[in-house]
């Protein structure tokens, strides 16, 4: 099957789909691979009769040790609020249907689709690649971010602790990072992150989006509750760490109501700072996301559908730096207006001191003064 069905309209709810109808995998945002725009053509199940032939997309979670090349990516885009990202792992078991990383996996050669969420790339050298970095005598320092991609603390860090190790590197270094999460396994290093948080070396922004689980557990399916992110910016911020809330994506129709709750329990819980996103499904997220929207909300899928294309001027993906993360239109302002007017009311705003970059030292710095 060619590649460019990928930009037929008429596929959207069809991507995917076989004769009957498929079962549903629970756990899994994506219920099938979407096509690898760089391939060429695509292997699909058409009768079952030729089932000998036939090999099953396999759900199950893999792990798959790398040797990176690099590792701190320098950000061009203006509007995302960071200078240099760090992404330990490619793909994210999280399965969030809307994630707009999905379609970077492709340049793996894998698909956006249960691809993504089930062959974790995992940067087994990223400790290193970043003391390197670091170490680099042209390397003016400025915040980092984890990630900014795919999630830092998601499952695997559980396992491998690579983000562990890259921010022990960085407070070495007394390099500030940013880190931004929906897993509340970032717990497991609140000692170290309080250190560094006092020393206005390290912040957490987490990523909060719905209070509703009955949403939360379909649209993020192997993430965190609401209840237990809101815990851990109890937590840090006791702890002496600069909290924040994301709330990425506003999707019109599902939670974009949920702006004023979100921010208030997020400021109850001691966050300072804020950020949201409205919906933009680009590349294969479009077809993903039609699946996803019509499977487990036919009841209003089409508003929601045309709703987002309202905001994106007809369509539901915008390039458009400055206007793409926000959007336009009625509804559009209308997220945005209802935002300014309760981060005011809760005290939102930039982070209220900032991360400090005076301290950054390379190890041996200090013995050449003398």
């Amino acid at each position: 099957m060619p590649s460019d069905l990928l930009h037929s309209k008429s596929n959207l709810h069809s991507l995917g789909q076989s004769e009957g109808e498929p079962e549903y995998k629970a756990g899994r945002g994506a219920q099938f691979n979407t096509p690898n725009r760089f391939d060429r053509t695509r292997h699909v199940a058409e009768h079952i009769e030729g089932i000998d032939e036939w090999v099953a997309e396999d759900v199950r979670t893999q792990f798959i040790e790398v040797e990176a090349k690099s590792l701190v990516n320098k950000v061009d885009s203006p509007d995302v609020g960071m200078l240099y990202s760090i992404n330990p792992y490619q793909g994210c078991e999280h399965g969030c249907i809307y994630c707009y990383a999905r379609n970077s996996f492709e340049y793996l050669g894998f698909s956006a689709g249960l691809d993504f969420e089930s062959k974790i790339h995992v940067k087994k050298n990223a400790p290193q690649l970043l003391r390197q970095f670091l170490l680099h005598p042209k390397w003016q320092c400025v915040p980092l971010s984890l990630s900014g991609n795919t999630d830092c603390y998601q499952p695997a860090e559980r396992r491998f602790g690579i983000t562990r190790s890259l921010i022990e590197v960085c407070r070495e270094f007394s390099q500030p990072v940013g880190i931004i999460t929906k897993n509340a396994g970032i717990l497991r290093d609140k000692e170290l992150l309080s250190e560094m948080g006092q020393r206005r070396i390290a912040s957490v922004l987490m990523t909060i989006n719905t209070l509703n689980e009955d949403l939360r557990r379909v649209m993020e399916p192997r993430t965190t509750t609401a209840a237990q992110r809101l815990r851990v910016l109890e937590v840090l911020s006791k702890a002496g760490v600069q909290t924040g809330i994301m709330m990425g994506p506003l999707i019109p129709g599902l939670n974009d109501h949920e702006v004023p709750a979100l921010l208030k329990a997020a400021a109850d819980a001691g966050a300072t700072f804020s950020a949201y996103t409205f919906v933009r499904l680009n590349g294969a997220v479009k077809f993903l996301f039609h699946d996803w929207l019509y499977t487990n909300f036919p009841d209003r899928a089409d508003k929601v559908w045309h709703l987002i294309e309202d905001a994106h001027g007809g369509r539901v993906n915008d390039s458009e730096f400055g206007r793409r993360m926000a959007g336009e239109g009625a509804l559009a302002k209308l997220v945005a207006d209802q935002y300014r007017a309760y981060t005011k009311k809760y005290g939102f705003g930039h982070e209220r001191h900032g991360l400090d970059c005076t301290a950054f030292r390379r190890p041996g710095e200090q013995m050449k003064l003398f």
